[in-house]
C-alpha cells in the first residue's frame, strides 16, 4: 500500500525538522525566543516521530520511534561553532537563512499531512484521520512561527 511510503517520507521529514529546529536553536542560543521556542516546536516533531513509528506498523512500514536528539545535533553544531564568533552580520542574515530553511521544511511537511488526510479519509480509516488531525496543527503552527519571525527580523536585518 502507497499509504506506508508516505509514512516513511512524513517520518523522515519530520526528523529532518526536528534536528533543523534544534540546530537553529543552539545555533541562535543568544536570542533567548529563537532558542527556547525552537526547542519546544522541535519536540513536537519528535512526537510526530513516534506517533507515525507507532502508525507505520499498520502499514506494513517500520519506522524508528527515536527522533533525532540534541546530543546529535549538539555535536554537529560544535563542529562549526567557531564560524560565527565575531562575525554578527553574518549570523544575522543567517537567522533569516534558518527561519527560512524551517518554514519550507514545514510547509513541505503539511502538504504531506494533507495528503495522508485526504488518504484516510478515501479508506475510511478513522484512526488514521484522527492521527492527522492531531499532527498537522503543530506543523501549521511551526510554519506560522517561522514566517512570523521572518517578517519581524527582516527589516532589522536587511535594512540596517
Amino acid at each position: 500500500m502507497k499509504i506506508g511510503l508516505l509514512l516513511h517520507e512524513l517520518h523522515r521529514d519530520e526528523n529532518d525538522l526536528a534536528h533543523e529546529l534544534l540546530r537553529v536553536s543552539e545555533r541562535h542560543k543568544a536570542d533567548h525566543e529563537i532558542h527556547h521556542v525552537a526547542r519546544d516546536l522541535a519536540r513536537w516533531s519528535q512526537g510526530h516521530v513516534r506517533t507515525l513509528a507507532d502508525l507505520g506498523e499498520r502499514f506494513g512500514t517500520r519506522l524508528d520511534p527515536e527522533p533525532v536528539d540534541e546530543t546529535r545535533t549538539a555535536e554537529r553544531l560544535r563542529d562549526k561553532a567557531g564560524e560565527l564568533v565575531g562575525r554578527k552580520p553574518q549570523a544575522a542574515l543567517l537567522l533569516l537563512r534558518d527561519l527560512r530553511e524551517i518554514y519550507v521544511k514545514a510547509a513541505g511537511l503539511s502538504v504531506d499531512w494533507e495528503m495522508l488526510a485526504q488518504a484516510a479519509q478515501g479508506l475510511k480509516d478513522a484512526e488514521l484521520l484522527a492521527t492527522v488531525q492531531s499532527c498537522h496543527p503543530d506543523t501549521l503552527r511551526q510554519m506560522r512561527w517561522a514566517n512570523a519571525k521572518l517578517k519581524d527580523s527582516s527589516p532589522q536585518i536587511l535594512v540596517s
